[in-house]
């Protein structure tokens, strides 16, 4: 760290010289603007720079290596591990770069890099594209895409990375340069995946697809007959186009208009199948769901965009997420998976979820540092909760879904979906074979591994 009055005279520079805003402890705002979706992570930053465009990432990031600061960088969504934070460090927030441009001759779009799954889909959806997105408007697209991508376009359309075209990105040196398949091919492979390793991603471009209909079934179950829902819906799957997806998953009870009374706070097991196309032929491949005894039944043609609304979360809340991606869903998985569900803890927002691999993500580019692609299913438990009370409560039972499917994983996760669960999960996230190579590039971009604050990859 630099001197105080080197310190003191550099702030006071950047904050003449950014378009954005600079909060510094004891500034009004910096508390709200440290305050992050996740409300187990409590952490103050040296410096937070709002920037306004990517020459103010440049001027920040130039600021932090003036004064040999690590970069945390904030994109638009839940960073659920909180790794936008970092204390005493430099936090580059890109909340304000939320611009989306939509080329619709070219079939894709140019989003910043503090967007949101909703500022991205809102904009396409006029002209009926889209393009892979996460499982709720509220996620951050940057995060997102740079980490993988999964969401219930996946089977039909890729993961998000597949449809990754180009990424205008910020280094450690404050330098912009740009990654695509001719202009830094080895960058661009490192950001198919590798995440926010390499520098602050102020732009992405994707490829869209024509998606003129979307459509969903919604059934809502007692819990006893979970099994029966996964085994079915697991066929519907196996026997059903890559249009099809979706999650078995269950939940606490919502308090809205389509829950009845005595289902309200009490533990459910829901069914969401997804269809990229017509009501009509939803229905028929959801004949046997719709065959089974249930409670709620929600079905219908519905804007993908409206879709991605369904399973939002609300911040502030305590999260503890993790996952296991599966060799396959023999029936002694599914009763595990449903077992589980009997010690969540309820009534609280947590969900249990089960959802199909496949499909275009299967066949799709197996360079890239996603290791989890040939995955069959995965399980996904996500925690959420209010009372502090409960951490040790609800983090057992994530460990516990973790260690009941553990049989049969293939071993690779998704980052995106879990916390600090060590560099061992980071290099299960990565793939062995693709490690060594990330690492000699992170030496190349960030020697000094300024970018830490993420599932981090050290510069070898």
């Amino acid at each position: 760290m630099a001197p105080p009055s080197k310190a003191g005279a550099a702030l006071a520079a950047l904050r003449e010289d950014l378009v954005g805003d600079v909060l510094a402890p004891g500034d009004l705002g910096y508390d709200e603007a440290r305050t992050v979706f996740n409300a187990m992570i409590d952490r103050r930053p040296a410096v937070i720079a709002q920037c306004a465009d990517a020459a103010d990432v440049v001027r920040a990031v130039r600021f932090g290596r003036e004064l040999d600061l690590h970069i945390a960088v904030r994109g638009g969504g839940h960073g659920v591990a909180g790794t936008a934070l970092g204390d005493g460090a430099l936090v580059v927030d890109l909340r304000r770069m939320h611009r989306v441009t939509v080329d619709p001759v070219a079939e894709a779009v140019r989003v910043e890099g503090g967007a949101t799954m909703s500022h991205l889909d809102r904009a396409t959806e006029p002209y009926g594209l889209a393009t892979t997105g996460g499982r709720a408007s509220t996620t951050g697209v940057g995060g997102f895409v740079l980490g993988g991508g999964t969401g219930w376009l996946d089977r039909t359309f890729g993961l998000a990375v597949d449809n990754l075209l180009g990424v205008e990105l910020v280094t450690a040196d404050a330098e912009r340069v740009h990654a695509n398949a001719d202009e830094n091919p080895e960058l661009f492979w490192a950001l198919h995946g590798g995440g926010g390793n390499f520098g602050v991603a102020t732009a992405l471009t994707l490829r869209l697809h024509e998606l003129p209909e979307f459509s969903i079934v919604l059934l809502m179950f007692l819990p006893q007959h979970g099994p029966d829902v996964t085994r079915t819906f697991r066929e519907i799957i196996r026997t059903g186009p890559d249009e099809a997806g979706g999650a078995v998953l269950y939940l606490t009870g919502p308090s809205d208009e389509f829950t009845p009374p005595e289902l309200v706070g009490k533990l459910v097991c829901a069914a969401l199948l997804t269809y990229a196309g017509g009501e009509d032929d939803l229905r028929k491949l959801a004949e046997p769901l719709l065959a089974l005894p249930h409670e709620v039944e929600l079905a219908g043609d519905m804007p993908y965009a409206d879709v991605q609304c369904m399973l939002d979360f609300p911040p502030g809340m305590r999260n503890h997420w993790s996952a296991e991606y599966l060799t396959a869903l023999p029936d002694d998985l599914v009763e595990v998976f449903c077992a589980r569900a009997d010690s969540m803890p309820v009534p609280t927002r947590t969900q249990h979820l089960l959802f199909p691999q496949g499909g275009a993500i299967a066949a799709g580019p197996h360079e890239y540092p996603v290791p989890y692609r040939d995955a069959a299913w995965a399980v996904h438990p996500l925690a959420l909760w209010e009372d502090p009370a409960d951490d040790e409560r609800a983090t057992a039972w994530v460990r516990d879904v973790r260690a009941g499917v553990r049989p049969w994983s293939t071993g690779a996760v998704y980052l995106n979906f879990i916390g600090d669960e060590g560099p061992e999960r980071v290099r299960a996230g990565l793939g062995e074979g693709n490690t060594l190579r990330l690492e000699k590039l992170k030496r190349r971009y960030d020697p000094d591994n300024v970018f830490r604050f993420n599932h981090n990859i050290r510069p070898v």
